[in-house]
């Protein structure tokens, strides 16, 4: 009744154990065939049994004020795997009560020291902890200095343009996606900004280069690097997570230690230090009455409806995707101040993830439908069992390369299998015979004979064309279910792909007036026209 914890170079012999688990990539000289079997079901299982779990330790590293520059507090699983984690660690104490002895094989330093202090666990030598905090540390040092030097010439360059926006307009805050264009179609809102001539469109500070070029227009649609100031860039290699005590010496110790080194690592604190500084001067000059975003409660959207309620701006978060169950971020429960950082109004697709958001503790008259702005078609596909299966990559680079080699070990005479990576992510991957890439979406394609999705809206508009769909689940890694309530799909992966595809069958589709409801212009022209807010007002 124990779990035995290894190395990959420090292996025991195949005689002490019955199945074994790599956290992490596999190692080399053990069969596959002893591998655990349906650890795809198994880890999900548990990264929802850890839900709570995160979202109450969030609330606590949120108290940090630099927790801010993170998304492991914000709960926010797609660009954090504290969560992920978590649950390595609840299936490895369930392993420990089982009566057969199964390897763990984990060569990640500071999870290997969590687990190591887990009852039942027969644990080797620790992996080498120092030199990769070392490396990570120079790393983030050498991104964060690279990217000060990147926003202090974004603020001198844009200057220009921040000076050609007009003062207080209802405005928009969006990402650069690359489907949104300079005339104003915009991937998020549609054609809002045409039917309501007078917002303005602010670009967050990931556009950049040829994005941020293509995009802007002065006086309509202008980057907040602008508003910026190049010395307040000199400051950002500083920029930092550093959790607070009481979260870096209770269980989850060394877990919190791994997020902090880890997003430590790169340049994102600067990145969300410099959001912050700029949205902050931008709301100083501009003084927008009201402010509309893509909303997903992230650690810097918290900051700016915080700083939007003192400064008297009415705040509108559109909930501009699906949100599914293990979407954690979109939870009140991580916030430390609850409700309070919460936009005045949340503008949803439909009632079903109103339904959903008011579960998680949303404030029910904070909510209200405004329909789904995000274009898109669901017209002009069509099953036909002779068609390829559609292949819709997510963001996440491991999964999206586990799924390109699921469909090509699935691919034959007679499955052929079109590829489409996301479109914030290009995933580069060599064609083969039955694999193709397309550059098309899914609501551009002819014919399917079905759906494979991890993680992407793709699988949602798949369900409402009631296309054969399956949700691709990665070996060792979580893809967020992104399917809202009522909405089902067969699970697949990669052992298992060809077979879930010979006895597939189409589903009936659910309604899609629930999810992604007709746009209500009423609802949007009365909230973009409303007068601000009191001056540092808690609630609307």
């Amino acid at each position: 009744m124990t779990v035995l914890l290894r190395r990959s170079t420090e292996l025991p012999p195949a005689t002490g154990w019955r199945q074994w688990v790599s956290i992490g990539a596999e190692p080399a000289g053990l069969d596959p065939v002893s591998r655990r079997p349906g650890l795809e079901s198994e880890l999900e299982q548990a990264f929802d049994a850890a839900a709570l779990h995160w979202l109450a330790l969030g609330k606590l590293l949120g108290a940090e004020a630099s927790a801010v520059l993170a998304h492991a507090p914000s709960a926010a699983p797609n660009p954090s795997d504290l969560g992920l984690m978590m649950a390595w660690s609840g299936l490895v104490d369930a392993w420990a009560a089982e009566a057969a002895t199964t390897l763990v094989v984990c060569d990640d330093p500071w999870l290997f020291r969590h687990l190591q202090r887990r009852p039942g666990i027969r644990a080797g030598s620790s992996p080498q902890l120092w030199c990769r905090r070392l490396r990570l540390a120079l790393r983030g040092l050498a991104s964060r200095l690279a990217y000060a030097v990147s926003a202090a010439r974004l603020a001198w360059t844009q200057r220009g343009m921040a000076a050609s926006l007009p003062t207080k307009a209802p405005s928009l805050l969006v990402y650069g996606h690359p489907r949104s264009t300079a005339e104003g179609t915009d991937a998020y809102f549609g054609d809002l900004m045409a039917r309501q001539p007078g917002v303005v469109r602010l670009l967050h500070v990931d556009a950049r280069g040829e994005r941020l070029n293509r995009l802007s227009v002065p006086g309509r649609t202008v980057s907040l690097h602008g508003f910026g100031s190049p010395a307040a860039a000199l400051a950002l290699p500083l920029a930092r997570w550093k959790p607070a005590a009481a979260a870096l010496a209770g269980e989850w110790s060394w877990l919190v230690r791994r997020a902090a080194a880890l997003e430590g690592g790169t340049a994102q604190a600067a990145a969300i230090a410099w959001q912050l500084h700029c949205q902050s001067r931008w709301l100083a000059r501009a003084r927008p009455p009201v402010v509309a975003w893509p909303w997903e409660n992230h650690g810097w959207e918290r900051d700016f409806v915080r700083a939007a309620r003192r400064a008297g701006v009415r705040t509108i978060g559109y909930q501009h995707s699906v949100i599914g169950r293990q979407m954690l971020n979109y939870a009140a429960d991580s916030n430390p101040d609850g409700a309070a950082s919460l936009p005045d109004h949340i503008l949803c697709t439909g009632a079903a993830t109103l339904n959903q958001l008011s579960r998680w503790g949303v404030p029910a008259e904070r909510l209200e439908v405004g329909g789904a702005r995000r274009p898109f078609s669901l017209a002009g596909v069509r099953f036909d069992p002779a068609a390829p299966v559609y292949v819709a990559l997510p963001f996440d680079a491991p999964v999206a390369a586990e799924m390109v080699q699921a469909a090509r070990a699935a691919a034959g005479p007679d499955r052929h299998f079109v590829v489409k990576d996301h479109p914030m992510t290009p995933f580069a991957f060599a064609e083969s015979e039955g694999l193709t890439r397309t550059i098309r979406g899914l609501g551009e394609t002819e014919a399917v004979s079905a759906v494979v999705f991890a993680a992407t809206t793709v699988g949602l508009e798949a369900t409402l064309m009631g296309l054969p769909t399956l949700r691709f689940r990665p070996w060792g890694r979580i893809a967020l279910d992104i399917l809202p309530d009522g909405v089902e799909v067969p699970a697949t992966s990669g052992a298992s792909l060809a077979a879930d595809l010979g006895r597939l069958q189409a589903l009936s589709p659910p309604a899609r007036e629930a999810i992604f409801a007709a746009v209500d212009e009423a609802v949007w022209s009365r909230l973009l026209s409303a007068p601000p807010v009191n001056r540092g007002a808690d609630v609307p």
